[in-house]
């Protein structure tokens, strides 16, 4: 399911089924030097959390794209949307990222990091199939921490 007025009413008649939510932490650089690679990482993102919906749709939810600019980035952001999952009912909170600077609070929040792979030239069967690969490297972690309580 996905953070929008449809999938919500359904979220919410359905809500105790519905125990894990899903961030997407993404970067944006408006450099001239940046920007392309900070619209790559945004594409996977999307892309790959897509992906991962339609696999464990009805288990979890996606949020949107929370995007940051480098001088908003701090370790109190993540933490502070965490505990408003929490407080929500959220019973696992992942957060997706291309960026390598969330990998150093892992300790406090579950970060999932994986480079940024562009896939805005690829046909879809090829696009399809290193989602899956992705996806493959993802699955363990989910399985660990859901296992785990």
């Amino acid at each position: 399911m996905y953070f929008n007025a449809k999938d919500i009413t359904e979220f919410m008649a359905q809500k105790e089924f519905i125990d894990t939510a899903i961030v997407p932490l993404v970067s944006v650089d408006l450099s001239n030097e940046k920007m392309k690679q900070s619209g790559a990482e945004a594409d996977f993102l999307i892309a790959l959390t897509a992906f991962i919906e339609q696999q464990f749709k009805g288990r979890l939810l996606v949020m949107p794209l929370f995007s940051y600019s480098t001088v908003m980035k701090n370790e109190e952001m993540p933490k502070q949307l965490e505990i408003q999952l929490h407080n929500a009912g959220f019973k696992h909170v992942f957060f997706i990222t291309c960026d390598r600077f969330w990998t150093n609070i892992e300790e406090l929040i579950n970060v999932i990091w994986l480079p940024a792979i562009p896939l805005e030239s690829m046909d879809k069967g090829v696009k399809n199939s290193i989602l899956e690969d992705q996806l493959r490297q993802v699955i363990p972690i989910f399985s660990t921490k859901w296992s785990q309580n």
